[in-house]
């Protein structure tokens, strides 16, 4: 049969003018059972929760899907001791997020886009109209109330200047590579005014940007993590220094190699904690530390050298510091003791413990958690029993959804390497049977699949659990959760040790009985995208692969990427210095073993894993006669952020696999 190839430039206009009534489940979806691609990314999802100081209310923001104006809107929600939740703002053309309660628990200061960029914004929780606080030509970001109530710090970036300005109206726009760019500031500024307030600047110039800040407890002086530049790369020069509010002076606190940030103060202005590589050359892959510091400057002290993973603060209390991080594909919640570094279980459940707020007294938290029967809820529990309490019911969305089921597996590598994943099987699963297997492979490396209920992105897991199929995810080596030791396996090994994890998972199911080997598949993004890209053309096990934003090529990335650290950090070399392992771990390598139909999925403008990759191997895979087709999602970066675009890459999977691992041919409907 001769080879079919197809570039498909994938662009707008192909659902423009269809509103969700135009692209609901049916025969459009060629009787799709179970929930449709529409009905999975219209699911309304939390992503965010802040509990009144008093502990009487939480907020919280809610993302929707906005089908006509082809976005998503986050607004924020409310619900009160006793009550059920109720929707607080409702942003015409634009979104509401980040809210945070006034000291007094009578208002709540958010950010919001009302035509003029983000902006901060003051409402009353009985509602009304909010109050424009800010009014920043460029917008700005993250922002934090003072502990008076009466004034707010926040984070904006520098207009452009007017030189910038009359240069571009003179020669039009280019720009120099890694030589233009606009700092990030603080500000403070009242909120009891009747009009919007004039804002004071708390730091300027050109020597560093600011990423993340702190008042301290007594609301004289703010500490903040800052860089010499706001590239992605400046955060492994990140320090952090100290702005003294009424002398307008900045003093550094922390100044050593590699990244410091994440500073937080103790309870009593004493103490600042902060996340450190302490001066580790290689750390993309190792622990991240948790110290401490005098904050008039001092020695620093390791808080977490018998920690075997990153953790991730929420606050300083008096009871200790509480931080979540995962252990192996799990997230419970602990609480560090800050004088000997001593850490303590305080909560696994629900399993995936996301994001906590704490009352002003310590004693309350609201928490934003998800596990394998549920989507992400909030909840509130007392801190000295932890027993949650859910106040939302977000899970109904999909109470009548066959759902199947999930569960921790684990199995032995090439190299006798424990690997975890998460198996999803479909409902009314038997044993008995053996069943299609499509692989999910996450990206990072060091992130983590967990057993979630419900996998929202360009791949349709629920729709082909459906169908019938088993869903592995692997947690393969590299992946966050199980350790330094675990994370350092792909270490200058990055694909080939990976596929070993995942070509064993796939042997493991198939000795187990319940995998058909004639019908298996993979696909991933990111990292997960290399991955797919090595196995590609290092494998023979899959009969179709979908390889999203994924590296084809280390010396093509390194050269284009904008994180060139990223290839020093794992492969310990540039290509200059070390052509070979930079040939051993690039899927172009062994282009000429490639067998396996392939499609390429990519953004058109990513910066991240820029596009030359996929077009390199698109051409490998025409020259060997492969079954290829890539689709370039136009206006795009390394992730897709609209929903009619990522309905049409679902539906691009779909067609895919279904070509190859249940050969149908599916259109995909207009």
């Amino acid at each position: 049969m001769t080879p079919k190839f197809k570039i498909c430039l994938y662009v707008s206009c192909l659902l423009m003018g269809m509103s969700v009534t135009g692209v609901v489940a049916g025969p459009d979806e060629n009787d799709i059972e179970g929930p449709s691609f529409v009905d999975v990314l219209t699911l309304k999802s939390i992503e965010g929760v802040q509990i009144a100081p008093d502990g009487s209310a939480i907020a919280y923001t809610v993302k929707s899907t906005d089908w006509d104006e082809n976005q998503f809107d986050t607004e924020i929600w409310l619900v009160r001791d006793g009550e059920k939740p109720f929707q607080l703002t409702n942003t015409k053309d634009g979104s509401s997020s980040s809210p945070s309660w006034s000291p007094d628990s009578k208002k709540i200061a958010f950010l919001a886009d009302r035509g003029d960029q983000n902006q901060i914004y003051l409402i009353s929780t009985d509602g009304g109209e909010a109050q424009k606080i800010t009014d920043h030509e460029d917008g700005l970001g993250s922002f934090k109330w003072m502990p008076d109530g009466q004034q707010i710090v926040y984070a904006a970036v520098d207009p452009v200047g007017e030189d910038k300005k009359n240069i571009e109206e003179r020669y039009g726009e280019f720009a120099i590579d890694d030589a233009e760019y606009q700092m990030v500031h603080l500000w403070i500024t009242d909120v009891n005014t009747e009009e919007t307030p004039d804002s004071t600047r708390l730091t300027s110039g050109t020597s560093f940007t600011v990423d993340s800040f702190s008042p301290s407890p007594d609301g004289k002086k703010v500490v903040f993590d800052h860089r010499p530049r706001p590239f992605a790369t400046a955060y492994r020069d990140s320090d952090i220094s100290i702005v003294d509010i009424s002398a307008g002076s900045i003093t550094p606190l922390v100044d050593q190699p590699g990244p410091d940030r994440g500073s937080v103060w103790s309870p009593d202005g004493k103490w600042i904690a902060f996340n450190t590589s302490m001066s580790k050359q290689y750390y993309f892959y190792r622990n991240v530390e948790l110290a401490k510091i005098p904050a008039d400057g001092g020695e620093i002290t390791v808080l977490t050298s018998s920690f075997d993973e990153y953790p991730n603060v929420f606050k300083w209390t008096e009871q200790g510091i509480y931080l979540n991080s995962g252990q192996r594909s799990l997230i419970p919640l602990f609480l560090l003791n800050p004088e000997d570094g001593s850490l303590t279980k305080v909560a696994d459940t629900p399993e995936l413990i996301i994001d906590v707020s704490f009352s002003e007294d310590n004693k309350t938290a609201a928490v934003t958690a998800l596990d394998r029967t549920t989507l992400a809820e909030v909840y509130k529990t007392p801190l000295d029993h932890y027993s949650p309490l859910k106040v939302t019911d977000m899970t109904a969305q999909v109470k009548d959804w066959p759902l199947g089921t999930r569960e921790v597996i684990a199995w032995k590598s090439k190299d006798g390497t424990e690997i975890e994943g998460i198996l999803w099987k479909p409902e009314n699963y038997d044993p008995n049977r053996k069943y299609p297997l499509l692989v999910n492979i996450h990206g990072g490396p060091t992130t983590a699949a967990r057993p979630m209920l419900i996998a929202n992105f360009v791949y349709p897991l629920m729709q082909w659990l459906e169908k019938g199929a088993l869903i592995l995810e692997p947690n393969y080596r590299g992946s966050a959760g199980y350790g330094e030791a675990f994370r350092s396996l792909n270490v200058r090994n990055l694909g080939v040790g990976d596929a070993w994890d995942v070509e064993s998972g796939v042997d493991h199911l198939i000795s187990s009985g319940i995998v058909d080997e004639d019908r298996v598949g993979a696909m991933g993004w990111s990292q997960g995208g290399f991955i797919s890209s090595f196995l590609s053309t290092n494998s023979s096990k899959f009969k179709a692969i979908s390889m999203g934003a994924g590296i084809s090529n280390w010396i093509t990335y390194y050269a284009s990427t904008d994180i060139h650290a990223f290839t020093r950090q794992y492969l310990h070399a540039t290509p200059w210095d070390d052509p070979e392992v930079y040939a051993k771990t690039s899927p172009m390598t062994n282009i000429k073993n490639a067998q396996t139909p392939t499609l390429i999925q990519h953004g058109e403008l990513d910066r991240r894993v820029p596009i030359a990759n996929a077009y390199e191997m698109l051409q490998g895979l025409r020259d060997m006669g492969v079954e290829t087709k890539l689709v370039v999602y136009k206006g795009f970066g390394h992730s897709m952020s609209k929903p009619k675009e990522l309905l049409a890459a679902n539906w691009h999977n779909w067609q895919w696999f279904a070509k190859y691992i249940w050969h149908e041919e599916i259109e995909i409907p207009h």
